[in-house]
């Protein structure tokens, strides 16, 4: 406690430090009074009450319930992250993309300005989408056709708003702010998901405060679990050939490229959750289905629904893994900095051994992305709210476990930079975008 105590006021008196933290809090302080505002011409008493479920349901965890209020900025950032994947994976198959990507900074504005346009037009086609079928005719008090309009635009407005806001922490605060946003959003549902919880343990049931401990040591391990993989790594030794550079010798040391175990994140899940709303949506699109097959799909709680939804959760780290990583690349990068791989030729050979041990760490991480994501599914079978089983797993807990070690790898670099004592006793705070260590001077670590 002591030595937590000594941390907290050394981050304290890093002024800049201090002043990035205090910045990122008022921009989400900021955020979350936004989130409150509701849609000019909707009476918030008759928007309906029903809890959200499937991929709606995540994207009101995602927007701190700014979804179900029909708040002007319920949108959040989902469609900027959409418009980002979409212009990364343009990326990969597209050569003009591909040019840009090689260009370095200037590559790198031009990709965000089309980002930002492309965000423009999915926010506005969601936007249409989200009035028509979110809210109750009963809750529009204005003319419809003029509701549809504005609240298209007023939507609009509250996602650039809310990704300037991502941008401005990103540059000027702590973490990176798009994350942070949603991870606010997020955390805004755990009082109401304990709330919940707690009324249901202890509603008539004398073994309730045992059964709530027993749920909290479960969500314990689970969290730690997920610590555990998110910061796994495969370390592939790397050695540098000495050269002279002017009039110093460098290279000649033994570097490593860390191949993550679980390199996709949480994409899979967002991609497979997707699909797993398409029954859903026919099913309500179309209520005669509601007998059907089609009925297993759209229960969380069914053997069916969970394994379907770890399949295709399997596939797609694959699919995501082998379009975000490119041995090829890393091969080429690591051959112009004179690296090598110790016993491994360069070039071709370099590149199949790196692709190798991709596949070989890729299959556990997906396995583990699976159990993550279904857990919440038998958190709901055993009888725990659905509210609060969604921090069990699933998309909300991977972002979660993210986010922190991110912004705190980030705060223990500042703490290192001022020869202070880092946030842990041994070892190096780790997250999602880098490891402890001196990486490949290609730039290619996951």
């Amino acid at each position: 406690m002591k030595k937590l105590l000594t941390t907290l006021s050394n981050i304290w008196k890093i002024e800049e430090l201090k002043g990035r933290i205090l910045f990122t809090l008022m921009i989400l302080v900021i955020y979350r009074l936004v989130c409150q505002v509701v849609l000019p011409g909707v009476d918030p008493a008759q928007l309906s009450n029903a809890q959200k479920s499937g991929l709606l349901g995540l994207l009101d965890m995602f927007a701190g319930g700014a979804f179900s209020k029909a708040s002007i900025v319920a949108l959040g950032v989902m469609p900027y992250i959409s418009a980002s994947i979409v212009v990364q994976l343009l990326g990969i198959a597209v050569p003009t993309f591909q040019k840009m990507q090689k260009e370095g900074e200037s590559g790198r504005k031009k990709l965000t300005q089309y980002t930002r346009y492309l965000t423009v037009a999915i926010t506005i086609v969601q936007a249409i989408g989200y009035v028509k079928t979110q809210i109750t005719p009963e809750a529009i008090v204005i003319d419809h056709t003029t509701f549809y309009f504005l609240s298209a635009i007023v939507l609009t407005a509250g996602t650039l708003f809310v990704m300037w806001l991502g941008e401005k922490i990103t540059d000027k605060g702590i973490g990176n702010g798009t994350s942070l946003i949603i991870m606010v959003g997020i955390i805004a549902r755990l009082p109401i998901a304990i709330s919940q919880e707690i009324s249901s343990v202890f509603a008539g049931n004398d073994g309730g405060l045992i059964r709530l401990v027993l749920e909290i040591v479960a969500l314990y391990a689970i969290i730690m679990f997920t610590i555990l993989i998110v910061q796994g790594v495969r370390k592939v030794p790397v050695q540098y050939a000495k050269r002279i550079v002017g009039n110093k010798q460098v290279g000649g040391v033994r570097q490593y490229i860390p191949l993550k175990v679980n390199a996709a994140g949480v994409m899979p899940i967002i991609f497979a959750q997707a699909l797993m709303f398409v029954p859903s949506a026919l099913i309500g699109l179309f209520p005669n289905l509601q007998e059907s097959w089609l009925h297993q799909y759209s229960d969380i709680t069914s053997l069916t629904y969970s394994l379907t939804f770890a399949f295709l959760i399997i596939a797609f780290t694959f699919f995501y893994t082998a379009i975000t990583v490119n041995p090829t690349q890393m091969s080429d990068d690591m051959k112009k900095n004179g690296g090598f791989i110790p016993g491994v030729k360069p070039g071709l050979a370099t590149s199949s051994f790196i692709d190798e041990v991709i596949s070989k760490i890729t299959f556990p991480g997906s396995l583990f992305l699976a159990a993550i994501a279904i857990i919440p599914s038998i958190a709901v079978k055993v009888g725990i709210q659905q509210e609060f089983a969604h921090f069990f797993g699933g998309t909300s807990l991977l972002i979660l476990v993210g986010v922190v070690l991110d912004t705190l790898q980030q705060i223990e670099s500042y703490l290192l930079m001022r020869h202070y004592d880092g946030l842990m006793k041994t070892g190096r705070v780790t997250g999602r975008s880098g490891v402890p260590t001196v990486t490949s001077t290609s730039g290619a670590a996951l």
